[in-house]
């Protein structure tokens, strides 16, 4: 009961509060690369102005991926930079199971001054709405 008179004697400081919680929140989303649907991703792809980064297992990578994607696992990131040192000029697309890793090498890449996006659902989503994938 007290919280809630709290709420309404010191609303305007309750709604500069949230107000900057959700400031944080979309920032945060921000720095690990905006989301991208699959029809944007397409668009930038086939542009010639992005490419995609698969950061899936190569177990996963090798039973489907996008055409020219760069594989690179997640947990290599931090060794690899220098295979994407060459695309630094272009968007990178990141790709991983579930939209799960992305957000994570998001960050890395975007601290290392890279333009990043993340795909929504990741190759799961990729899958549902049955987009081509080429296996190796």
């Amino acid at each position: 009961m007290e919280f809630f008179i709290f709420i309404s004697q010191e609303w305007l400081l309750v709604s500069m509060l949230l107000v900057l919680v959700y400031i944080y929140a979309w920032r945060e989303r921000i720095k690990n690369g905006r989301p991208i649907n699959s029809h944007e991703a397409t668009l930038l792809i086939n542009s010639d102005t992005a490419i995609w980064l698969d950061v899936r297992e190569a177990s996963d990578f090798s039973g489907g991926h996008m055409v020219d994607a760069v594989h690179i696992p997640h947990n290599q990131i931090e060794s690899q930079w220098e295979t994407l040192e060459k695309h630094r000029d272009k968007t990178i697309i990141v790709v991983d199971k579930l939209g799960q890793q992305a957000g994570r090498v998001g960050r890395q890449l975007g601290n290392r001054g890279f333009t990043v996006r993340r795909l929504t659902g990741g190759i799961a989503e990729w899958r549902n709405q049955n987009l081509p994938l080429v296996k190796s």
